[in-house]
């Protein structure tokens, strides 16, 4: 049976510490998969004007390619030329409630997250992704530094 790993990317470079941890311990379980998920933040309740929401769909593809070009194929691309099985999505939504429903349909083992690195206010009311994903998940979750 294989095993799966979540690596949730947010698009820095920062992410690159969780893609090498991932990329280690697949080497260190043998038959594993690697999935590869960058989610971009998007609230179904976000208020929008009429044209707006004539163009929303329009907009969520163009957004999916242009994540999966610039983040999610060339995480993919390393992981692959590292002898790793590894495969890429692109979801729209709340990170933390994304990354967790995605490894629950995947039947993920773990997911493995970078610390999130920015902070200010809304850091500090309303908590980071990383805090959120780690609090209410059903897998057990790997955050690296």
């Amino acid at each position: 049976m294989t095993t799966k790993l979540m690596i949730g990317l947010d698009g820095h470079d920062s992410a690159d510490r969780a893609l090498d941890y991932g990329k280690q311990l697949a080497k260190l379980i043998g038959n594993c998969e690697l999935l590869v998920l960058y989610v971009i933040e998007w609230s179904p309740y976000s208020f929008q004007t009429i044209e707006e929401n004539a163009e929303r769909h329009k907009r969520r593809e163009e957004e999916i390619t242009t994540a999966t070009i610039r983040i999610v194929e060339p995480a993919v691309q390393k992981l692959s030329a590292a002898g790793v099985h590894a495969r890429g999505m692109v979801r729209h939504g709340d990170v933390a409630d994304t990354l967790n429903r995605v490894s629950e349909e995947e039947n993920a083992y773990q997911i493995i997250v970078n610390r999130s690195s920015k902070g200010g206010i809304a850091k500090r009311l309303f908590g980071s992704s990383t805090a959120n994903l780690v609090m209410s998940a059903s897998v057990p979750v790997t955050v690296v530094g």
